[in-house]
């Protein structure tokens, strides 16, 4: 049992690091590509709606604060979303037959990428902290609560990665992988918590947040900063999301054998 794991971690490792990470060495400005939108998010939303945390009922404190979490967790949800281009890509060139054919498990294939995903969701959001602390974000829950940020934020693009890996499977299609994402993505960030207190948005939409992996990502990692965290509340939305990733997983894990067929 032992030798299996043991085994299943070198391939994972061997996978990631001779072919996912030499192709994000060879091409770091994937990384400020893909950062560019939620900059400009941040800088823009943060200068128009900065006096939005003066409204009674949003909680105090300043706007910049409440929306760099938001951001982190958005920018994790829509890079993690294009994820399943790479396999499309795969498939297209030949290179998913080799692997298919190879002596490899297929979960070995999925552990990679997601591996690689929450490499470059680790940069992008460390990123995103430091230009939002340096428009005036505070985080008085420390380095701890930064951290914690960044892992609901890896634990929310695993999720959403296993999901756009198993649609691409299922559709071999571009056009079907970004009509999806699109389609998924905005909703789920605008039904969340993300950018405005749910205390000034309808009933209707913060009673579906209650259910949204986002809101779920952004509300731990706003916690998690704050002066006081209340850890339980925190453990507790990381285990949602801990359970959404298994689902997506298993879902991309099903997908292969179906691709395989």
């Amino acid at each position: 049992m032992n030798f299996t794991v043991m085994n299943f971690a070198r391939q994972s490792w061997v996978l990631l690091t001779n072919r996912y990470l030499r192709q994000l060495y060879r091409q770091p400005a994937v990384i400020g590509i893909t950062l560019t939108q939620p900059v400009i998010w941040l800088l823009l939303f943060g200068a128009l709606f900065r006096n939005v945390a003066e409204i009674p009922g949003f909680g105090g404190g300043n706007y910049i604060t409440y929306l760099t979490p938001g951001v982190v967790i958005m920018t994790a949800l829509f890079s993690a979303s294009w994820t399943g281009m790479s396999y499309i890509e795969d498939m297209n060139s030949g290179v998913m037959d080799r692997f298919l054919t190879a002596p490899i498990p297929r979960s070995v294939l999925i552990s990679a990428t997601l591996a690689y995903q929450a490499v470059t969701t680790v940069v992008q959001s460390a990123i995103i902290i430091a230009i939002g602390w340096g428009t005036g974000a505070t985080f008085p829950g420390g380095a701890g609560g930064i951290a914690a940020l960044i892992g609901v934020s890896v634990l929310l693009a695993l999720a959403m990665a296993g999901l756009s890996n198993g649609l691409a499977l299922l559709s071999r299609q571009r056009e079907t992988l970004i009509a999806a994402s699109t389609t998924l993505v905005m909703p789920l960030t605008f039904l969340s918590g993300a950018f405005l207190s749910l205390r000034l948005v309808p009933g209707w939409i913060a009673a579906t947040a209650r259910y949204n992996p986002v809101n779920w990502a952004a509300s731990a990692g706003r916690e998690a900063i704050g002066a006081h965290p209340p850890w339980g509340t925190v453990g507790a939305y990381a285990g949602f999301l801990a359970v959404a990733l298994l689902v997506t997983a298993a879902i991309s894990t099903r997908a292969f054998r179906v691709a395989q067929r």
